[in-house]
């Protein structure tokens, strides 16, 4: 006797915009099922260039262009947990900013097919040191870009805003 098939979970086409994705997954949006994620907004100050660049890097999973994040570390607070995914998935140390400068939502999907919403709150990390040896080191591209390509190359509506509005905060003049 076959046991019957059971129906797939719907997934969300990910070529769509978030709310078309949303639609898929109807229940994931009015369950409270948001989780809470922590991200680093990395940058630096090139040498002999105007402005300022932002870090991008690749997901390893779709390859597409992220910034560091994480989910919650048990004994750290939000802006070190975001500066432990900084370092882990992209080498990079700096000073971080104890308050969030934005947040933005996305959908997570899990390696069973399973989906739920995050709010990622970001943090700004001025990067002073470029490193080796981290954790996922070759498993991810990273990029140092203007706010402009940053903007253009992830896909996360909030990021986009998120990224060509920022001003950096809490700098000391001189330094």
């Amino acid at each position: 006797m076959k046991t019957p098939k059971r129906p797939s979970k719907p997934r969300p086409d990910k070529s769509q915009p978030l709310l078309r994705q949303l639609a898929t997954v109807p229940a994931k949006l009015f369950s409270g099922a948001f989780r809470q994620q922590y991200g680093a907004l990395c940058f630096r100050y090139a040498e002999g260039e105007v402005g300022l660049q932002i870090l991008v890097i690749t997901s390893r999973d779709s390859g597409r262009w992220v910034i560091p994040k994480g989910w919650p570390m048990k004994g750290k607070k939000p802006f070190e947990a975001a500066a432990v995914e900084a370092w882990e998935e992209a080498g990079v140390r700096g000073s971080v900013r104890k308050k969030p400068v934005g947040r933005y939502t996305y959908l997570k999907e899990f390696d069973d097919g399973d989906i739920a919403p995050c709010i990622v709150d970001v943090f700004q990390v001025e990067v002073t040191e470029v490193g080796d040896g981290f954790k996922e080191q070759g498993q991810r591209i990273l990029e140092w870009v203007d706010p402009d390509e940053a903007a253009r190359r992830v896909r996360e509506v909030e990021l986009k805003t998120l990224l060509v509005e920022f001003k950096v905060r809490g700098r000391k003049k001189g330094g």
